[in-house]
């Protein structure tokens, strides 16, 4: 009997994403010449899902669901915590409740997330959300991984990492044999292990190869709320101070600290697009000693003020059920400042490593 696989898509999902992970197990289907797999594509309100590009599927209203599922996975682009997911929580939290096994592709682990579904459960997301969902709460047990399989969860970073994980989920199932045919019907020769980075190396993206300024610009992307000095960027990458910031000048093109600064700045507007942080605490998390001197700095290099760029944002006004998670009084400035810390060092709470093997409540 083939498995009933769900997929649920919200708005504005990457079709990209969507296929790398449909593609596979349709391609299974075909090569073995009977159904494996048994796939339904599920919105909140059914009708047709239109993805980022225009292009959409055909889908059944979550209230219409009647058939069980083995597997349930959340796809979700954009800007994934910028709305609030009431109906697709009620529905995910009912079949996880069933013993379904529950997957989030691109954004969709951090859906999955705020259900409260992933307590205690080793996951990834997409690297652009990772660390807004960090400062939304420091027990998640997230990892900078192109996918993580931890029991009856399945979460990968989306775009092409879902070709990686079903090809482990495949050979779980049927064996490596057929993983290798599916990847070989899709040119898909290189598999990826989990533990593969999600993003391209330093050097690459900003086209520098002295492994001094590589070290220099891979400690500052590890330093964001706990901002180093130019001593210890120096000491710390194993040269001089000046020659440093000469080095820095001639190979990017600007000052060293100027860099940094603009480096901790982008990934504020990040958190205030896609997080309800309070500006505060946005400052807090990025380095800022407080809200007066962040402003300033946001102003000289966004045109605009941070409460600004929060009050454009465009949320989901029809929900009206929060995450559990932002009930409450706010966090105090040490607790988002030690948060902060916990990012930048890149701690994830829980070594990486668990495999597939006896991981899986699947009929």
């Amino acid at each position: 009997m083939p498995r009933r696989i769900g997929f649920l898509l919200l708005r504005d999902f990457a079709l990209m994403s969507c296929a790398a992970a449909v593609e596979p197990l349709r391609a299974a289907n075909l090569l073995q010449d009977r159904a494996l797999y048994d796939l339904t594509f599920l919105s909140v309100n059914g009708g047709r899902a239109a993805a980022s590009v225009g292009a959409g599927f055909d889908t059944v209203a979550l209230r219409d669901v009647t058939a069980p599922f083995d597997m349930v996975f959340v796809v979700a682009g954009g800007n994934p915590m910028g709305a609030r997911h009431v109906e697709a929580w009620r529905f995910l939290r009912a079949q996880g409740r069933r013993g379904v096994a529950l997957g989030g592709i691109s954004g969709g682990a951090a859906v999955l997330a705020q259900a409260g579904l992933m307590a205690g459960r080793r996951f990834t997301v997409h690297w652009q959300h990772y660390d807004a969902l960090r400062e939304e709460s420091a027990d998640y047990l997230m990892e900078r991984r192109l996918f993580v399989i931890d029991r009856d969860r399945f979460t990968c970073a989306g775009g092409a990492a879902p070709l990686d994980m079903m090809h482990a989920l495949i050979t779980t199932h049927h064996g490596a044999g057929l993983a290798t045919r599916v990847a070989d019907w899709f040119i898909h020769t290189r598999i990826r292990d989990a533990d593969d980075p999600q993003r391209t190396g330093t050097a690459e993206r900003y086209r520098i190869h002295d492994p001094v300024l590589v070290a220099t610009v891979d400690l500052m992307e590890s330093h964001i709320a706990d901002p180093l000095s130019l001593d210890q960027l120096a000491a710390l990458a194993g040269t001089s101070p000046r020659h440093l910031q000469r080095q820095f000048r001639m190979r990017m093109g600007t000052s060293l600290m100027r860099f940094y600064r603009d480096l901790r700045l982008d990934k504020a507007r990040d958190l205030l697009a896609q997080t309800a942080l309070p500006v505060l605490e946005v400052a807090l998390a990025t380095g800022f000693a407080n809200g007066a001197h962040f402003a300033r700095a946001f102003r000289d290099r966004f045109g605009q003020r941070p409460s600004a760029l929060r009050a454009g944002s465009d949320g989901d006004a029809g929900d009206q059920e929060g995450p559990k998670w932002r009930e409450g009084p706010e966090r105090s400035a040490n607790a988002v400042a030690g948060g902060g810390a916990a990012l930048a060092a890149g701690r994830t709470g829980q070594k990486p490593g668990i495999g597939l093997e006896g991981r899986m409540k699947l009929t």
